[in-house]
């Protein structure tokens, strides 16, 4: 966490199972709101593997629910692994048009540039 960027910075390693991502998205969220962060850098390089069984509860459940808490920007790094992108891209597929129309939601393939994007105003 960086206080003054209100920006949380979360790296998933591995193999992600329903459970994990659940647990950790909650752990996310607690975070967020405990640190009053409004930032989000969500780093999935270091992530291997389908998790796509998480998707849809990441679009409609835990994304608005982010949003709600004070989200303004969530930066998604995409993983090297295809599986894992493919997953990535199914949340994003399944999650609510009026979050994607704020933008809210941006995916990277280089975590500088996310960082980049996160200090812009």
């Amino acid at each position: 966490i960086i206080e003054g960027e209100k920006t949380l910075f979360v790296d998933w390693k591995g193999f992600q199972l329903i459970e994990s991502v659940k647990n950790g998205c909650e752990q996310i969220l607690f975070f967020l709101k405990e640190h009053n962060c409004t930032k989000v850098l969500n780093d999935n390089t270091n992530v291997t593997g389908v998790w796509s069984g998480a998707s849809e509860w990441v679009a409609m459940d835990w994304f608005p629910r982010m949003r709600a808490a004070g989200l303004k920007k969530f930066a998604w790094v995409y993983s090297p692994s295809y599986f894992s992108r493919m997953s990535t891209d199914k949340t994003l597929d399944a999650t609510p048009e009026d979050i994607l129309n704020e933008k809210i939601i941006r995916v990277f393939t280089d975590k500088r540039e996310a960082e980049e994007w996160l200090k812009e105003d």
